[in-house]
């Protein structure tokens, strides 16, 4: 057998053109769920029903074919010098699970005071952190994929425990102490546990087998040279089936509203600036090597996506003004985020203009 990799990063890779045309591919797939969920107007409704229990079946597919490939690629030997390092902990922690639900929550009350359903929409969308889409964008930065799968796993066990309590406070207590109006929200841990697993569990143990079973068997250098060079588009395929899907499930709303639509992109663009240049800048200041800063920063500033939509339909319904804002936002990250990937490009040569080496 190869000797196993020992780095924690794979050197930067060259794009091929289905990511170098990436944007384009976006762009179609949200024209094309758009143009789907207004030439079938039921389409939402049929698509809802296609589920088990609260979990939509065609967004779990969607999501498991994205994520497995890039989670077959992390290098789970690594992982134990990825955790020697706590800084990028720390920072992950308190953007994500301080800053970001608060700023959320000040942005969808400045923004959307009016708008009371696409306000709690908004809010709900911040309590949830990324844990899946992510991995995609830290990929395209050539981020690091064993401090992304760290991440998102502690990411999915605080969700778990918090997430009912953070939709309490931020949609009750606070509120209520500034005086504004309150909005209940009834979610177990039960289901916010199973979403977890669904788009998390299953292609994180997929991927870690197949890691462990194809080197064991072919060797380091077979696997991530010719084994994973194979299956790594389809995790671009799963991308864009789940962009036409999320956008078929609310696209003649989208199409319908659109004055609505902006008024919820607002506070979003924001968001997403805000929170991955607050967390980059905090990286670089740390002394973080590349890859870390750019893991560090599109955790901060993806969110939860497939989470909130499921709480939004689940406690509201497919059709409310919560379940149109939880579709507006990956409307806004998907194009957001994979802009930031240039601009974390941008800022590799800007502030590390050598190649990061592992420390």
């Amino acid at each position: 057998m190869d000797a196993p990799a020992v780095t924690t990063v794979d050197a930067p890779r060259r794009l091929s053109m289905l990511d170098r045309l990436l944007p384009l591919w976006i762009g179609l797939a949200m024209a094309l769920g758009l143009l789907l969920g207004n030439v079938l107007p039921h389409l939402d409704e049929q698509l809802d029903r296609v589920k088990i229990d609260t979990v939509s079946l065609p967004i779990a597919l969607g999501l498991l074919v994205m994520m497995y490939p890039v989670l077959a690629k992390v290098n789970y030997r690594a992982l134990g010098g990825v955790l020697e390092d706590r800084k990028p902990f720390v920072l992950t922690l308190f953007l994500n699970w301080a800053v970001g639900p608060l700023l959320m929550f000040t942005l969808a009350w400045v923004f959307l005071p009016d708008l009371p359903d696409y306000r709690t929409g908004l809010i709900i969308v911040g309590l949830a952190p990324c844990i899946a889409m992510v991995i995609i964008w830290i990929d395209l930065a050539n981020g690091s994929g064993e401090l992304a799968a760290v991440f998102v796993a502690i990411n999915s066990i605080i969700q778990v425990l918090a997430f009912s309590a953070l939709g309490y406070f931020y949609l009750r207590v606070l509120p209520g102490w500034l005086g504004l109006d309150t909005t209940g929200i009834d979610v177990s841990m039960g289901e916010i546990a199973k979403s977890v697993l669904i788009f998390l569990g299953i292609p994180l143990l997929a991927g870690f087998l197949t890691r462990t079973f194809g080197e064991r068997a072919k060797g380091t250098d077979w696997y991530l040279n010719r084994f994973m060079p194979r299956i790594g588009p389809v995790a671009l395929y799963g991308l864009l089936f789940t962009i036409v899907i999320l956008f078929a499930l609310q696209g003649d709303r989208i199409v319908g509203q659109p004055l609505d639509v902006v008024r919820i992109a607002i506070p979003l663009v924001i968001y997403f600036a805000v929170m991955w240049g607050a967390a980059f800048l905090a990286s670089v200041r740390l002394g973080l090597p590349y890859e870390r800063a750019a893991t560090v920063s599109f955790t901060a500033a993806g969110n939860n996506f497939e989470l909130a939509i499921a709480v939004c339909i689940a406690v509201f319904g497919v059709t409310s003004g919560q379940a149109l804002a939880g579709v507006v936002g990956p409307l806004i990250e998907v194009p957001a985020l994979l802009a930031l990937v240039y601009v974390a490009r941008w800022g590799r040569a800007r502030w590390y203009p050598e190649p990061t080496r592992p420390q």
